[in-house]
């Protein structure tokens, strides 16, 4: 389980090691920010989407894929509608979520075109600021009609 930065600078060392990895998103965005989600005084800048997250799942996959090792997504942003959809556009393709965020997971990933997430996942990684991403999935939703997924009503 990759929870921590440190694994993601061992993961080349270990990969020969193990049989699968899984990456819990959640302790690994709260510890690579230096944001503790659950205190009430922080945990507004805590971003899942943060640049730094995306690019470090990035290395995390791409380390996993060069040297043959399964890899699955756990923790709040493999369900969330963003999140998963960025997620597939880094190449992950095996997600773990909550059951109440499974139908729209599977709706979002059966209407959306890989080219056109890897796209989107080109974009955020040259962001600077994970309010930046945000925006541009919000925009990419609203142009693929994906607008009632993240606020109320179907448009």
């Amino acid at each position: 389980m990759i929870e921590v930065p440190s694994m993601i600078y061992l993961l080349p060392s270990i990969a020969h090691r193990v049989d699968f990895v899984s990456v819990g998103t959640n302790d690994l965005t709260q510890y690579l920010l230096a944001v503790d989600r659950n205190n009430s005084r922080v945990a507004d800048v805590y971003e899942s989407m943060h640049p730094a997250v995306l690019l470090a799942l990035k290395q995390i996959h791409d380390v996993c894929e060069q040297y043959q090792v399964p890899v699955c997504i756990c923790g709040e942003l493999a369900g969330d509608p963003f999140g998963a959809l960025l997620l597939l556009g880094l190449g992950y393709r095996s997600l773990s979520m909550n059951t109440a965020n499974v139908a729209k997971v599977k709706y979002l990933i059966r209407h959306s075109q890989q080219e056109e997430l890897e796209k989107l996942v080109e974009q955020a990684l040259s962001c600077s600021y994970g309010e930046e991403i945000h925006q541009m999935m919000h925009d990419f939703f609203v142009q693929q009609g994906f607008a009632g997924f993240i606020r109320a009503g179907k448009k």
